[in-house]
């Protein structure tokens, strides 16, 4: 990735939080890495590097800041705007892949060998797939000796390292402390809340319109699944290594999450899957820009800054979900939905949508809906089964859509929704959904499908964010 010096040290000299995690600052005086907003005084060009990654900056020998974190940066947003294998990859190893298939399992997921992937990645971030995985571990270590009563022995296994003695030296070399000196930095107060409760701040480049992202959801929300709650959206979650609850509450600056974990190996993928569906890691600046161009959405824009694409933690979830719309309303489909969910816990928690293979051992009945829609489902859950069907973070959008649109009863908006939503293309216009068509003609845009279809392109890379304004205009 070509970082252009003077427009990164502009940003640093600002410190322009619009920057944090799209590269980081090295600072060779000192030996160490920081995020571009870092309020410490600007270091001297001649003491300057920058990097695509937090591992390239390790890989050069330099320790994390301890006073702006870069570590609890948000993400760069091109890892969720790009569809190719780099930006794949980056999807596939934040939701914890390298740590439970090692980096074989990352090429076979890409089509690609070890050698060819880790020259790609080499070549666009400054370090490979392992190193890249181990700045990530050394985040969620730090992550659980900060907010949990843990020992340092549990801690290394369920960050996903494969000794206490590789913990040790990582978190050395990452923080330039020892995993005890860095609990001990922090007062080493567990998290109130039990067992495998940890709660955290998920970063955000501002600004975030907080209400739009909660009534999306609340209008979708499936009871025992998801639920919104003075403010904050609760949701069952199916991961790895076992069952999970989050909850996810907008704050100023960050996004405060309480996650309850069976099993504390899969703290990456839930803090991925939760970033992913609050769309974290985007730039609102920049869809903004282009959107506020357009002087029919300026003023929606304008009084709504900071609108983001609601997203998914399980593709097969969204793809049942907009099978079941179909030629029914969102509250009508909710209904149907609700009767597909197995038994609410004993606890009365929430749990994660049924699985394929859940959906594929389900009755008849318990459906409910025309026998056409049902075995649409059903083809939709044995092709995800099997593997033919990859609807996960790391998937090939454009394969993808076309395996979609050749199983019976997928059509394009269909196979739409689910590239925007499980996919994360931020490019689809849906311009033939009905509810789309009505925030058009509400803003005195053209409602007729090719036509919309053909203004729509003014709102290109941005699209998607494009729907979302037009279903809150509708």
């Amino acid at each position: 990735m070509e970082l252009e010096f003077e427009r990164c040290y502009r940003a640093v000299d600002s410190r322009d939080q619009r920057f944090d995690g799209w590269f980081y600052t090295g600072v060779t005086s000192t030996g160490i890495y920081c995020r571009p907003s870092c309020p410490a005084t600007t270091p001297k060009r001649r003491n300057v590097r920058f990097f695509p990654s937090a591992a390239a900056a390790q890989s050069a020998g330099l320790r994390a800041c301890r006073r702006c974190r870069p570590d609890a940066a948000p993400g760069s947003p091109e890892w969720d705007v790009r569809a190719d294998v780099v930006g794949r990859a980056m999807r596939l190893i934040a939701d914890g892949v390298v740590d439970r298939d090692g980096v074989p399992g990352l090429a076979t997921r890409l089509g690609y060998t070890e050698r060819h992937l880790h020259r790609m990645l080499r070549a666009e971030l400054g370090a490979g797939p392992l190193a890249l995985a181990r700045a990530q571990r050394a985040q969620t270590a730090r992550i659980l000796i900060e907010t949990t009563g843990l020992g340092m022995a549990e801690i290394a296994f369920a960050a996903g390292f494969g000794s206490v003695r590789q913990f040790n030296d990582t978190v050395r070399e990452v923080y330039a402390l020892a995993p005890s000196q860095l609990r001990a930095t922090r007062g080493g107060r567990p998290t109130p809340g039990g067992a495998g409760t940890i709660t955290l701040r998920l970063a955000y480049r501002p600004p975030l319109h907080a209400a739009a992202l909660l009534d999306f959801l609340a209008l979708r929300a499936l009871p025992g699944v998801e639920e919104v709650r003075d403010g904050t959206y609760h949701r069952g979650l199916r991961l790895p290594h076992g069952a999970a609850e989050v909850a996810l509450t907008p704050a100023d600056g960050h996004v405060s999450a309480t996650l309850r974990l069976a099993d504390l190996r899969d703290l990456a993928p839930a803090v991925a899957r939760c970033r992913r569906l609050f769309d974290l890691d985007a730039d609102p600046v920049a869809v903004d820009g282009t959107l506020a161009a357009d002087p029919a959405l300026a003023p929606a824009v304008a009084a709504e800054p900071g609108v983001r694409l609601p997203r998914a933690v399980d593709g097969l979830e969204i793809l049942v979900r907009a099978v079941a719309t179909q030629q029914v309303s969102v509250a009508s489909a909710r209904t149907t939905l609700t009767r597909l969910l197995p038994p609410a816990p004993a606890d009365g928690g929430l749990r994660g949508f049924p699985d394929a293979e859940e959906l594929l051992a389900a009755a008849d009945g318990a459906f409910r809906m025309p026998a056409a829609r049902r075995e649409t489902i059903r083809a939709a859950a044995r092709a995800v089964a099997d593997g033919t069907l990859d609807l996960d973070p790391g998937g090939d959008r454009e394969e993808a859509v076309r395996r979609l649109l050749a199983i019976p009863g997928i059509g394009t908006w269909t196979a739409g929704y689910v590239a925007m939503r499980a996919l994360g293309d931020p490019d689809v216009g849906l311009t033939t959904d009905l509810a789309v068509r009505r925030g058009a003609a509400a803003l005195g845009l053209p409602d007729d499908p090719s036509t919309l279809d053909a203004y729509a392109g003014r709102w290109r890379p941005w699209r998607s964010y494009a729907v979302i304004r037009l279903w809150r205009a509708a």
